[in-house]
């Protein structure tokens, strides 16, 4: 029996503490099947933002802080595809076979409407990821 071996996607950001903790979280929960999901960054927070805690578990069910914690790029392991949240600042490299940025805007600090906003791009976005990474 041959073992498939699923691609490794990693969800960064500079401070992974919002955008690139959903984007791991949404991964989990709607493309484990597909993909394994990492997020990290070049610098660390405290904590994952409490905003998209609190809506995350509201909308989802999911509790980020239970599972997931804010990681340095060295902290996951080598990956195939780069998906860069759109950091508005030198984004970090990382070896990989495919690389995007998907350009969202920080919600840190700003109106639930924003984070739901950037929550639901997000979704859509995994979900596109889910389909492109199939045959990959």
């Amino acid at each position: 029996m041959q073992v498939v071996r699923l691609p490794k996607v990693a969800f960064v950001c500079v401070h992974n503490s919002c955008r690139s903790q959903i984007a791991e979280a949404l991964g989990k929960h709607f493309a484990s099947d597909c993909f394994e999901s990492y997020s990290a960054g070049t610098e660390l927070r405290p904590a994952i933002n409490a905003d998209a805690v609190r809506l995350m578990m509201r909308i989802y069910g999911i509790d980020m802080e239970l599972t997931q914690r804010s990681k340095l790029l060295a902290e996951i392991p080598s990956v195939d595809v780069v998906i860069t949240m759109g950091c508005n600042v030198e984004c970090p490299n990382l070896p990989c076979k495919h690389r995007e940025d998907w350009g969202l805007d920080d919600p840190s600090g700003k109106e639930d409407t924003e984070f739901l906003q950037v929550i639901e791009t997000i979704e859509k976005k995994i979900l596109q990821l889910k389909t492109q990474l199939r045959d990959f």
